[in-house]
């Protein structure tokens, strides 16, 4: 499906191509309705939900190709918009200065999946996602905030959560916190792992494994895009529990 570096490009195909189409105008209103706040000083939009397309991943009438993506059909959730715009990041109220910094320096790099939970937001594994797959919806340069994989790094992150979870009931597995043993997980894949830019365009889509390292380069200086923005429309289904999601391959 995605190969041993964990990530996978698929087209210029115009099913792809004509789904993207489809789905950007639709995109573009569901932004501007959006009650989200824009976060990093008004640079990105997270988008959760908001695409609204079928459980087959149709829009419009336009069916999503999934002849193209290798995948098994499951029923989909409406769509993550992620737009970002000029001058990302920039510094915000939401994020500490060392949250800014890693985001500006190390294309907050995350795996999907790991969410921050009561007070000490400790990060338990909340969301297993089946696989995350992102297609484009606007022409951007390689230079617009291109998308960031670590290749190889869902290896290296699955090993180090199988350890931390294999000493509990896997019934228990998404209240285990996996914070600490994720950090360090996280600084082996900086030194191990190639970071490598996935800049792509509408018509074509990018596969990553769901345990794959993976973040947004800041926005480059000169970077060529659409007056909207770079817009990536991104599935991102749930499995059924984290015992598959950590051991299946």
């Amino acid at each position: 499906m995605v190969g041993g570096n964990g990530w996978h490009r698929i087209g210029a195909d115009p099913q792809i191509a004509a789904w993207a189409a489809a789905a950007r105008g639709p995109a573009l209103m569901a932004l501007a309705a959006s009650k989200e706040a824009l976060r990093c000083g008004g640079t990105w939009a997270v988008g959760l939900d908001l695409l609204p397309n079928a459980p087959d991943g149709s829009l419009g009438g336009v069916p999503l190709p999934w002849q193209h993506f290798g995948l098994a059909r499951v029923p989909l959730h409406r769509a993550q918009i992620s737009a970002v715009y000029p001058h990302y990041p920039l510094p915000s109220a939401e994020e500490t200065p060392a949250a800014f910094a890693f985001r500006r320096d190390r294309d907050a790099a995350h795996l999907d999946g790991l969410l921050p939970v009561g007070p000490q937001r400790r990060r338990m594994i909340k969301e297993p996602h089946r696989w995350i797959l992102g297609l484009p919806l606007t022409e951007c340069g390689a230079q617009a905030s291109p998308l960031v994989v670590w290749e190889g790094s869902h290896e290296i992150l699955r090993r180090a959560l199988l350890a931390a979870l294999s000493a509990h009931s896997p019934e228990v597995w998404d209240a285990v916190d996996v914070s600490d043993v994720y950090a360090r997980a996280r600084r082996e894949v900086f030194e191990i792992c190639a970071r490598r830019v996935v800049a792509a365009v509408p018509g074509e889509a990018v596969l990553l494994h769901r345990l794959l390292l993976h973040g947004v380069a800041p926005w480059g200086a000169g970077a060529k895009a659409a007056p909207e923005g770079r817009i990536i429309a991104y599935f991102r289904p749930v499995m059924a529990g984290v015992q598959d999601w950590i051991e299946l391959p």
